[in-house]
């Protein structure tokens, strides 16, 4: 068996995994308050290649055969304010996330506070989901109610009266978060949400996504290179080994 021969072909997988991560990016990198997907490399054992058995004793153990593993992940660091003056957009600085509830009754989790109202005046994402309050349950504007203020504690106003306070909720590891389509995330199995209690929003902006698209541009010609290289690994070995059964008859 050619060692060589399937760790290549094992790290033409892992790149193919990596290349999936920064498209996705790419394609992403305009969705509001979009998490960028991570990718990490590092290796993993698979047994160990033996000496010769003639070998004397002390001239060198067998060699370990390793293989590239991949590991993906997000990065939740913040991405930038930007401004829209528009009066239901908020942006949140610190940490925390939206929660919103979806058609399901199920809720998720988001960065985005791009809202808009209904026909029946609540209080929703611009996908649609309904905007939750602290209370748990979706916050409705006023009709003629006047301007809509949202403070930075979370507490929305509409002239002089107050219609709740949004959600804004942490966890303990964002890495128990499962992303969904929309930059939205739901929390693992058993994950507890935690009421964040002294959020800072930013009314009129919205959070960008924290992609840098010129880096996953990057990122896209390392992957293409290093997929040719091991194509060409696979290619010479293949060509060594039909040289050595054409030798052998």
């Amino acid at each position: 068996m050619n060692i060589g021969l399937y760790q290549s072909a094992a790290s033409l997988s892992a790149l193919e995994r990596w290349q999936d991560a920064v498209s996705q990016n790419i394609t992403s990198s305009q969705v509001t308050g979009y998490r960028k997907r991570t990718v990490n490399f590092s290796t993993q054992a698979a047994g160990e290649l033996q000496n010769d058995p003639r070998t004397p004793v002390g001239h060198g153990a067998g060699l370990s055969t390793l293989f590239p593993k991949i590991n993906t992940g997000i990065n939740f660091a913040n991405g930038e304010a930007q401004p829209t003056r528009r009066e239901l957009d908020v942006a949140i600085q610190g940490e925390g996330f939206f929660e919103v509830q979806r058609p399901d009754g199920t809720h998720a989790f988001t960065r985005s506070g791009e809202f808009r109202m209904t026909s029946d005046r609540t209080l929703v994402t611009a996908s649609g989901d309904q905007v939750l309050s602290d209370g748990g349950s979706p916050i409705t504007l006023l009709p003629n109610g006047g301007p809509i203020v949202i403070n930075q504690d979370s507490t929305v106003f509409q002239g002089s009266v107050a219609l709740g306070k949004l959600s804004v909720q942490k966890f303990s590891d964002n890495s128990q978060l499962i992303p969904i389509a929309g930059g939205f995330f739901v929390a693992g199995p058993g994950v507890k949400p935690e009421a964040v209690s002294n959020p800072e929003l930013l009314q009129g902006y919205l959070e960008s996504s924290n992609v840098t698209p010129l880096r996953e541009m990057v990122d896209l010609v390392l992957i293409s290179r290093a997929y040719e290289a091991n194509e060409k690994i696979i290619t010479t070995v293949d060509q060594q080994m039909q040289k050595t059964l054409d030798a052998l008859g």
